[in-house]
């Protein structure tokens, strides 16, 4: 079930709401765990007892590895279970077919790959439930007894989907003790409607162009064309992901919880090490958290510290999906990172702030021209386009000019909303007419935005959510 659908909107999200309110407050939990559930079986009926299964095992290794209630050996083989348990399901559901196509193709061999369907969600809730046991076992937060409260933490639907990555640690102490109120109702609505719209106006429609110029036969495309569709692909992942974010952590507003921020519009960043500061904060945190720290991080000298970086986003690729592609990205923005460490960054420094902020977009761009190709043939053959290797002209293609007109509002647009100009404006307006904008301007907007949303939601079928995928 998507956010971005009628169904949820005037369906799910509405009855949840009426029995989560109606409900005393002992019950609350149980409400939001049951239509949980409901929400992530309508698209994944039998691999919810999957997600189960891991709740199941995070409840019992999580108690087992109290070390202050447990001493011994106990604690950390309860612990290392948990690791295995679920890098072992994210390794098997996700990177089977991969490993098997790869060794057919390098030795020549014929196994079959399996027959399996990836579950929906299960990089995030696989960390989230990992994150969960290891925190526990290094003394950071206590156990939780509760197993429909744990449960409920990891089912929560708003985040189970897509993320973001919502540690135990920071909602430990919401799960029972949050307070809703309708202030916070009313600005998780708000931010919802926000997310909506970068979703549905914005995300859907440039995804669309892309969609349509990656299609293209190789003898209708131009350079100019290539470098427009993936530039259209870098606004579509962003506002289909950051829009996301947003949805999930209002609808955690209207459920009393506040969740971190995940976006910090990374498309102003001056330097690539910036923009993985601004860019799926909750994914950054973990690994920085849960592997480059472990690593030694840079406590061990420059050489194991590059070498952990390295490692650190290697598996960055690697958990976005079963694809050479993603591993490329992933060692594509290591290196980067690793130059900027060790010598870029100051470099970087002496140049004035619009040359920092070229550099730094062109190589997010390029970044994102390595992700969005699965196919290997089509990923290389577009870089050729985009670079003049490809035979074509570098402008003037059969539908250049007919792609650029018909977009260029939305490109302004998006340019716009990529920066914070629009809250600048909200806070200077609210600083300045608080009454107005509080009662007035800001809730015409929203509804505005849910309006606007909505109408696009039925007379547009393009509404695909890129993530979902990993």
């Amino acid at each position: 079930m998507l956010f971005s659908s009628t169904t949820f909107l005037f369906g799910f999200l509405s009855l949840v709401l009426l029995c989560y309110y109606v409900v005393p407050r002992m019950f609350k939990n149980a409400v939001l765990l049951v239509f949980s559930l409901v929400f992530y079986a309508w698209g994944e009926p039998v691999y919810v007892f999957l997600m189960l299964g891991s709740i199941i095992v995070a409840y019992v290794t999580g108690l087992l590895c109290d070390r202050g209630k447990y001493k011994g050996r106990l604690p950390l083989v309860s612990m290392i279970f948990a690791v295995v348990w679920n890098m072992g399901l994210l390794l098997f559901f996700k990177y089977t077919n991969f490993f098997i196509n790869n060794a057919n193709n390098l030795f020549d061999l014929k196994i079959t790959p399996l027959d399996l369907t990836l579950p929906i969600g299960i990089s995030f809730y696989s960390f989230q439930t990992l994150s969960y046991v290891i925190d526990v076992y290094r003394g950071e937060v206590k156990p939780q007894r509760n197993f429909l409260n744990l449960a409920a933490y990891v089912t929560l639907f708003p985040q189970l989907i897509a993320g973001p990555i919502v540690r135990y640690q920071t909602i430990e102490d919401q799960l029972t003790g949050r307070k809703e109120s309708l202030d916070k109702f009313a600005r998780g609505v708000k931010r919802f409607a926000v997310g909506l719209g970068k979703k549905v106006i914005l995300a859907n429609n440039i995804g669309a162009l892309f969609e349509e110029i990656s299609n293209t036969p190789q003898s209708e495309m131009s350079v100019a064309a290539s470098w427009l569709g993936i530039i259209a692909f870098t606004f579509q992942i962003y506002f289909d992901f950051s829009g996301y974010s947003d949805m999930a952590i209002g609808l955690g507003k209207m459920f009393g919880f506040d969740f971190l921020e995940n976006f910090n519009y990374p498309y102003v960043s001056d330097s690539i090490t910036e923009f993985w500061r601004r860019w799926h904060i909750s994914l950054s945190t973990w690994f920085r958290d849960y592997v480059y720290i472990p690593l030694g991080g840079n406590r061990k000298g420059k050489v194991r510290q590059c070498v952990n970086i390295m490692i650190v986003w290697f598996l960055t690729g690697f958990w976005h999906g079963a694809n050479w592609n993603f591993m490329i990205w992933g060692v594509y923005f290591g290196i980067i990172l690793l130059c900027e460490k060790l010598f870029l960054l100051k470099a970087l420094g002496r140049l004035p702030k619009l040359v920092r902020h070229i550099y730094a977009l062109l190589l997010i761009v390029i970044g994102w021209g390595i992700f969005a190709f699965e196919d290997t043939d089509k990923l290389i053959q577009n870089f050729k386009n985009m670079f003049g290797f490809g035979g074509l002209p570098f402008a003037g293609g059969t539908h250049d000019l007919f792609w650029f007109t018909q977009n260029v509002i939305l490109l302004v647009i998006l340019v716009i909303a990529s920066v914070p100009l629009f809250k600048r404006i909200g806070e200077k307006l609210a600083a300045r007419l608080p009454a107005a904008y509080g009662c007035i301007i800001e809730p015409l907007c929203t509804a505005g935005l849910l309006i606007v949303s909505t109408a696009y939601l039925a007379s547009n079928s393009f509404n695909p959510f890129l993530y979902f995928r990993f």
